[in-house]
């Protein structure tokens, strides 16, 4: 019935299951207890059909009806307790599953977030836990309770006549075979489900935050076809698992009322000859729907268990899916936090980098050396390699060919956070949290104080506008940033930058997408960085890096001029033409303003 995979799933569980022994094993107590009370309630018929009613014997009738009445609110209490501890068991454990898979996949490797679309993660951080919350921890402490109470009964049953028990057993074996069979193609059914409902999900993001641009261009149509496929892709999968469902529930109901059939059938003759009593047959009777409710709701609970199975492949991915420091060699904190606690020197030797290895390479034989105090300038075209080299040092990919030394350390083997600690990066692209504007600065750090907060924002000219809010630094951003400028929210993730404290600063071309305005306020504020920092600089408009004291051009991975400002115009090579043609655009700028 289970598979060697599944066990697996069910081991998982468990290691997050067991924080909760305690109510588990409560819960569990109460099995024997309900298992007691539905064995006992068929022999107190028993008692009072032959003992009483056919005796004629009504004196103390009472007392044992009570007794009954006793039963029944024993079980129910049992039960009570038995689901109300699980449950809680079961969604406190999923709980703890939600918050480690959240704390593993904001820590994955950019790789794969480059593989893996969004929505995709999304779907298995919510949709299938949320299955696992439900049918799991429902279907599967559903189906163990079910089982157990359905063996007892049967013993129960071998013990108060065997023969009648042998009916039941007939039926078994069909039944077993038929929730089998059918357990199959609703493991099969429920993975597609899941995959296609991950994939919905994924497009349906995706388009959720291009819809200005499928507006745009009127692709509404288009998009709407697309998105279409994926739920007629889940719908069509979904409709197989209710119809296996819908066969397997309708099965077991015919068997169980055949069986039914065959007990009063056979019974009844047993009753005339006497070598059963009326007591036993009714008993058995109400028995028999204590034995095969259970087998009926074995359908509802296989489809429930299946898809928990079926989420739980897809969230084991995440927990396979490789961190990117697992299994590599890392230093110990106290061998490496001292030798970083004030940058000295970065070098790059011969390093050569490409995103897969059978993609070719995006960095090509690259080296240099950035001491304490110098303003390194990345220059050249789109998909030179500028932004990768920015990457590697802040440790986004790792899986690097060459050496890379920070302060003589190989990076590889120091830990991203001691690495962090030394760089501040400004990126190219802006993303803001729905926070106020000290959030998403500070971004939560507590050691970030408020004076620290405004002083970052004075450093980039950001605070002035701040003041200009209403609440000012509380002020709640909308939208990643959509109720200010383009230009402010710029200001505000290099206030961010600023915040973080890094020996090193790092720009990824800060000035691209923003007004004159707030270029002009960048442009003041990196000058001011190029003084105070050593700083490791892409810029658009070569103006911004004049005063490096080593610029490097790339093209196509490769370093094909070195040197500083002077030195690579007297060349008169590509920096010369890209100044050229930065110049130009600066003086279109300039006349368009």
């Amino acid at each position: 019935m289970i598979k060697s995979l599944d066990i697996q799933y069910l081991k998982h569980f468990y290691r997050y299951a067991s924080a909760y022994k305690k109510t588990a094993l409560i819960g569990i107590a109460m099995m024997p207890i309900s298992v007691a009370a539905n064995l006992l309630f068929p022999w107190l018929i028993i008692v009072v059909i032959d003992d009483y009613l056919t005796a004629g014997q009504f004196d103390g009738l009472i007392s044992i009806a009570v007794a009954m009445i006793a039963v029944l609110i024993v079980n129910y209490l049992a039960d009570a307790v038995y689901s109300f501890c699980l449950k809680k068991t079961g969604h406190r454990t999923v709980f703890d599953i939600r918050a480690a898979l959240f704390k593993r996949i904001v820590n994955l490797p950019r790789s794969y977030f480059d593989k893996t679309p969004t929505g995709v993660t999304l779907s298995r951080l919510t949709s299938d836990l949320e299955v696992i919350g439900e049918s799991f921890v429902l279907g599967v402490l559903g189906l163990i309770k079910d089982t157990i109470n359905t063996l007892a009964i049967l013993i129960f049953m071998f013990f108060i006549n065997w023969q009648l028990a042998l009916v039941v057993l007939v039926v078994f074996p069909p039944v077993l075979y038929i929730t089998q069979l059918v357990r199959n193609k609703l493991r099969a059914m429920y993975a597609i489900t899941r995959s296609s409902l991950a994939k919905g999900t994924g497009y349906l993001q995706e388009c959720l935050l291009g819809v200005k641009t499928v507006q745009l261009y009127g692709a509404e149509e288009e998009v709407e076809s697309k998105y279409r496929g994926y739920t007629s892709e889940f719908m069509k999968a979904q409709l197989k698992t209710n119809k296996y469902d819908a066969a397997l529930f309708s099965i077991i109901t015919g068997i169980t009322s055949v069986t039914i059939g065959l007990i009063i059938w056979y019974g009844s003759g047993e009753v005339a000859a006497g070598a059963v009593t009326l007591g036993v047959l009714i008993a058995f009777i109400n028995t028999l729907e204590k034995v095969f409710v259970p087998l009926r709701d074995f359908s509802s609970q296989i489809a429930s268990i299946q898809r928990s199975f079926a989420a739980f492949e897809h969230i084991e991915e995440l927990f396979r899916e490789p961190m990117e420091e697992e299994g590599k060699r890392l230093l110990a904190v106290e061998d490496v936090e001292k030798p970083l606690e004030t940058f000295e020197t970065l070098e790059f030797r011969n390093v050569r980098f490409r995103y897969n290895a059978d993609s070719p390479y995006v960095l090509d034989d690259v080296s240099f050396i950035l001491k304490q105090g110098d303003q390194l300038a990345l220059v050249g075209t789109t998909g030179s390699g500028k932004s990768t080299i920015m990457r590697l040092i802040n440790k986004v990919y790792t899986d690097y060919e060459g050496s890379i030394l920070l302060n003589g350390i190989e990076l590889s083997q120091i830990p991203k956070a001691s690495v962090l600690k030394l760089f501040s990066l400004m990126q190219q692209d802006v993303f803001l949290f729905e926070e106020n504007i000290h959030f998403n600065i500070s971004l939560g750090n507590e050691d970030i104080s408020d004076d620290a907060v405004v002083d970052a924002a004075e450093f980039v000219y950001a605070h002035d506008f701040i003041m200009d809010l209403p609440s000012q630094y509380e002020f709640r951003l909308k939208n990643s940033g959509g109720n200010l400028s383009g230009g402010q929210t710029q200001l505000i993730s290099f206030a961010r930058a600023i915040a973080q404290g890094g020996q090193v600063m790092m720009l990824d071309e800060a000035t691209s997408s923003v007004d004159s305005i707030t270029e002009d306020l960048i442009q003041k504020a990196i000058g001011r960085l190029f003084e105070e920092k050593t700083v490791i600089a892409i810029a658009h408009r070569l103006s911004t890096i004049r005063n490096s004291d080593l610029i490097l051009v790339l093209d196509k991975g490769k370093i094909i001029e070195r040197g500083n400002h002077q030195m690579l115009l007297d060349r008169q090579g590509v920096y010369a033409m890209l100044l050229n043609d930065s110049a130009d655009i600066d003086n279109d700028i300039v006349l368009a303003s």
